[in-house]
């Protein structure tokens, strides 16, 4: 009995144990995993909290509908460092999307008040925004408002600084907290924080910002812009400086940096390590104190050395024979140096934790730039060493396709930041990211057109798509029908007899009413009569009644074969994104009177291929109708003149690329002559003079010149010969 009793007790005193040790075992797990949890709250990023929803609504929300309730967890996710008192907004909270529904996507600037002053930077803002086809003068048809307070610089130590801005936009009756309101701002806070507080309420506003934190961003709501300089071009702006795929890929230097080092404060720690990684070969990091009133009453033991090598290196230098170039923060996280990489085709290395990237709504930056720690600045050199050079041709193209669609001047930085909230507010008919991210970018793709990538010429390549089998003739007609033996009857029958031809338009400009189409000759497809507005510029209206992907575009006194008909279209099938024709032009710079020049004369070179007789894709009708200002399209109805001109500046500008010249027949002359074709207005100097005019108005709207030169030509008797035979025979002329 005793026995039982003690084996009874020990084994109540191992049950114990065992709870026990078991119990207190998942106490401590519960809390090491509590005190993991807390750690990894601290360390990992961020921004995963804003890309991951949850799938489940906390107790309290369920129950106070929405309302955040004191201590829980959500309000203190929400209020954990975000410095703006609408953190949460989002477009469907925030934004009044009722004011789109009516006018469409509209844009209202604030009128200046007197004794107001603006900095250089932010009248360039205004003047895009003004110039741009979304604006209105009138606040009742507007979607987006758009402050006339400088509202740039919010560091109170500069003097761009503008005071009181919270009274003064509360007196505004169109604020409305901030509602459908866009605010500009490059720099924020002051020495020695450089916080994000702009120093007033931007309440319901959509702010677009440099230098934004991830914390303080609002995705889907905030856009992050460039920092750009006063000195940033209006319009246009410099090309890239990758103007051909440069081979080798990798240049004189690795990896380089040159720039300003800070001795104290916030972003001091990162570009005092990077003499770390300077090795005087490959990698030149240069940095200099010399800055600043007080530089040298900081300065340390390294600065009079840096200095010293600091002026040994020219900046520019480096960048053209780099490449990658770092691009460490700066007081703040953006920096001047971002797109000034972008532009040289230097590989843009990042050191600036929790930057969000200019534009990164939309654009794909994984494929342009190579994101760094600051923490871990030694693995950098090792880490670009790893790329490999097909990687880093990919990248430098795609740092000079950024920089030419989005960033090359404040017209495109201003542009995409409105076009990124238009697509947000009529997602329905978006860009998709293909479209941001490859050529032409995102600015020259209308979604209104269509939102299938099929319907437009710059995509086919890419994604195995082709362009349709046939064309429609669009004949643009002024003359009055007063003969069957006129030069217009026999361009019917040569286009309509083409076995590609789906359709002729015959688009009727003339003073007098058109003929009935009893008077018209009989066509073995389809023939439309259109009456036109008497302008120039309709003639390149988006009719509805084309349906081809290529259109034909036909002067009444154009004279063709079928033959060379079939030709031009089986070579534009091969370059749908571009012009394809015959009469060929020419621009050129005319230092005597410091401005550009048109010529007619028949030379090698040639940049403009006349709509007389040419072939492109109906999307650039929709381009030309709703992409260009009415300004320049009331220029050519107001000088009946220069639209085909107007048309090549256009696809130009789109593709970079000139058009493509098809050569005629030897006989094309001699025809001209015997026929009598009329070409009254080309003799009249006014007419040259017009032209000429033209060509300046419409390259000091596009910021540039976008005409390229070109020496290539097809022609239709030797695509047809047995070149390749026929070579043989003469092997010696090919030897050097």
């Amino acid at each position: 009995m005793q026995a039982r009793k003690k084996y009874i007790l020990l084994a109540f005193c191992a049950a114990w144990l065992l709870v026990f040790y078991f119990g207190g075992a998942q106490i401590r797990l519960l809390k090491l995993l509590s005190h993991r949890k807390n750690e990894e709250a601290r360390q990992w990023p961020q921004w995963v909290d804003r890309h991951i929803l949850r799938g489940y609504a906390y107790v309290d929300e369920l129950q106070n509908d929405g309302e955040v309730q004191l201590g829980s967890p959500k309000s203190k996710r929400e209020t954990r460092t975000n410095i703006y008192k609408n953190s949460r907004c989002r477009m469907e909270t925030c934004f009044d999307y009722s004011k789109c529904a009516r006018h469409g996507f509209k844009v209202y600037v604030y009128p200046l008040e007197k004794g107001e002053h603006m900095s250089e930077s932010y009248q360039k803002i205004i003047t895009s925004i003004v110039d741009s086809r979304y604006y209105t003068h009138n606040p009742q048809e507007a979607c987006l408002f758009v402050l006339n307070i400088d509202t740039l610089d919010r560091d109170r130590l500069s003097a761009q600084y503008v005071q009181n801005v919270n009274e003064k936009i509360l007196g505004y009756p169109l604020w409305n907290e901030g509602r459908n309101h866009v605010i500009f701002n490059l720099y924020s806070g002051t020495w020695p924080n450089y916080t994000e507080d702009l120093g007033f309420d931007i309440g319901q506003a959509i702010l677009a910002k440099a230098s934004f934190y991830v914390e303080h961003f609002r995705p889907g709501f905030d856009i992050s812009i460039p920092l750009f300089s006063k000195e940033h071009p209006q319009k246009g702006g410099e090309r890239g400086w990758l103007v051909h795929n440069n081979v080798p890929p990798r240049r004189k230097y690795l990896l380089v940096f040159k720039g300003k080092r800070y001795l104290t404060g916030i972003g001091s720690d990162t570009r005092n390590a990077l003499h770390h990684i300077h090795n005087g070969k490959d990698i030149i990091s240069l940095t200099t104190c010399k800055h600043g009133k007080d530089w040298e009453k900081h300065k340390d033991g390294r600065c009079d050395k840096d200095n010293e090598e600091y002026e040994q290196f020219d900046y520019l230098e480096l960048l053209h024979n780099s490449t990658f170039c770092l691009v460490p923060r700066g007081r703040r996280l953006g920096s001047f140096r971002f797109l000034e990489s972008l532009q040289a085709a230097c590989i843009p290395v990042l050191l600036s934790n929790g930057w969000e990237l200019p534009f990164s709504d939309v654009i794909d930056w994984s494929q342009a730039v190579i994101e760094g720690d600051e923490r871990l600045l030694l693995q950098i050199p090792s880490t670009v060493h790893s790329i490999d050079d097909d990687k880093i041709l990919a990248f430098r193209q795609r740092t000079q396709m950024l920089w030419e669609a989005y960033f090359s001047s404040v017209d495109k930085i201003v542009l995409t930041t409105l076009e990124i909230i238009k697509d947000r507010v009529f997602s329905h008919v978006s860009r998709n990211k293909l479209m941001w991210n490859s050529l032409p970018g995102g600015l020259f793709i209308l979604p209104e057109y269509s939102t299938n990538l099929a319907d437009y010429p710059f995509y086919y390549l890419s994604q195995g798509l082709s362009p349709g089998q046939d064309f429609t003739a669009v004949i643009h007609a002024v003359s009055p029908l007063v003969s069957q033996s006129q030069p217009i009857m026999r361009l019917l029958q040569v286009v309509s007899k083409s076995k590609y031809c789906s359709q002729i338009i015959i688009l009727w400009n003339c003073e007098k009413a058109a003929p009935p189409r009893s008077k018209w000759p009989q066509t073995p497809v389809p023939l439309t009569i259109i009456e036109g507005k008497r302008k120039r510029s309709s003639r390149f209206l988006p009719y509805n009644i084309i349906s081809t992907d290529a259109v034909l575009s036909l002067d009444e006194d154009t004279v063709l074969l079928t033959s060379e008909v079939n030709f031009a279209f089986v070579v534009w099938r091969s370059f749908p994104d571009r012009i394809v024709g015959y009469p060929p032009r020419s621009h050129f710079w005319d230092n005597s009177k410091q401005a550009w020049g048109y010529t007619s004369k028949w030379t090698n070179e040639f940049s403009i291929v006349l709509t007389g007789a040419a072939f492109y894709h109906r999307y650039y009708h929709h381009l030309f109708t709703y992409y260009l200002p009415a300004t320049l399209r009331t220029l050519v109805d107001q000088t009946a003149n220069c639209e085909d001109i107007l048309m090549n500046f256009l696809v130009s500008a789109v593709t970079k690329l000139p058009p493509i010249k098809v050569t005629q027949r030897k006989q094309y002359k001699e025809v001209l002559t015997t026929q009598g074709v009329k070409s009254s207005h080309w003799p009249n100097p006014d007419h040259f003079s017009q032209r000429q005019d033209c060509i300046n108005a419409f390259a000091s709207w596009f910021g540039h010149m976008p005409l390229v030169h070109s020496l290539f030509r097809l022609d239709p008797v030797l695509f047809k010969d047995q070149v390749s035979v026929l070579r043989k025979k003469y092997k010696d002329l090919e030897r050097p």
